[in-house]
């Protein structure tokens, strides 16, 4: 057995399917397909089933899964352990980033570690918080910068941005409802937030909908798995004056002429971005980049 189909096993029945592991691992689902079937004629034991939302392990497959995880753990240790000899990447470090990152974060902290580092080379890389805790975990990450604060002793954090967010509106609303200090989100509450998939972030999402609802704000059911709120969305979300959407003042872009953003009085929603990174990691080149992170004044 080879550790990618190892890794190709765990993840299509953590995953509950082919097409959402092939979505995991970044390869096609018949390639995911093929790699299982082959693990399946080299053992010689059928390790999945079908059901009707998609495959769960056999008896078998559930033996191979707690043996398979542990493999690839003791892999993962391996690697890490030997990078802590070696103090550097190789030259490379890759980096989990979200959508709409507050715009001071990235470019100040890549200056300053460039200026002292120029011979390693940062890798960035668009995932969701939940996908970049996977992605630190099979070593396909070196740091991430996620929403939520990491639970437990497998990873270190440090805030690196406190934002206030705001909401946009058509602007056809807003220019009702929209004072010059900004608007509540009591006023907001015959409209239907445009949300992001619980399980991008859960942390967030929870913390972020118990707020929304405390001022009233009826919350339906979550986007669907591989929604990305963009921009774009946004915008067209909230155009005609049913939905509004979150974001922080500083905008990546221009409005659109139909859109308008306000800030929330009492600014009750805070959007937080912690540097998380693998506790065992004892590798210097990281340390250089973590340390380049500024801190929020308030933290």
């Amino acid at each position: 057995m080879e550790l990618r189909e190892l890794s190709a096993f765990v993840a299509v029945v953590e995953e509950g399917g082919m097409s959402a592991a092939a979505r995991r691992l970044h390869v096609s689902q018949s390639a995911i397909s093929q790699t299982v079937s082959a693990l399946e004629r080299e053992i010689g034991v059928r390790l999945l089933e079908r059901v009707s939302t998609g495959v769960r392990p056999t008896d078998a497959g559930a033996a191979l899964l707690d043996e398979a995880r542990a493999v690839l753990a003791r892999y993962r240790q391996a690697v890490r352990t030997m990078a802590g000899y070696r103090g550097e990447s190789g030259g490379v470090i890759r980096l989990g980033i979200p959508l709409e990152l507050a715009p001071h974060v990235l470019p100040g902290a890549l200056a300053k570690f460039a200026a002292e580092s120029p011979e390693i080379q940062v890798v960035p890389r668009h995932l969701s918080t939940a996908a970049q805790f996977e992605a630190l975990r099979s070593d396909e990450l070196d740091v991430g910068l996620v929403r939520e604060r990491p639970a437990g002793s497998e990873f270190d954090a440090l805030l690196v941005a406190r934002e206030s967010l705001g909401v946009l509106l058509d602007s056809s609303i807003a220019a009702g409802r929209v004072g010059p200090d900004g608007v509540t989100l009591h006023d907001l509450s015959d409209l239907r937030w445009t949300g992001f998939p619980r399980s991008s972030s859960p942390g967030w999402y929870d913390e972020l909908t118990g707020a929304l609802r405390s001022h009233g704000i009826e919350i339906g059911p979550p986007a669907p798995d591989g929604h990305v709120l963009i921009a774009d969305v946004k915008f067209a979300a909230v155009s005609g004056g049913h939905a509004f959407a979150l974001a922080p003042e500083d905008q990546p872009r221009p409005l659109p002429d139909n859109v308008t953003w306000a800030a929330l009085i009492g600014r009750p929603l805070v959007r937080r971005t912690w540097v998380v990174w693998p506790a065992d990691s004892r590798r210097r080149d990281l340390g250089r980049l973590i340390a380049s992170f500024g801190v929020p004044d308030d933290a």
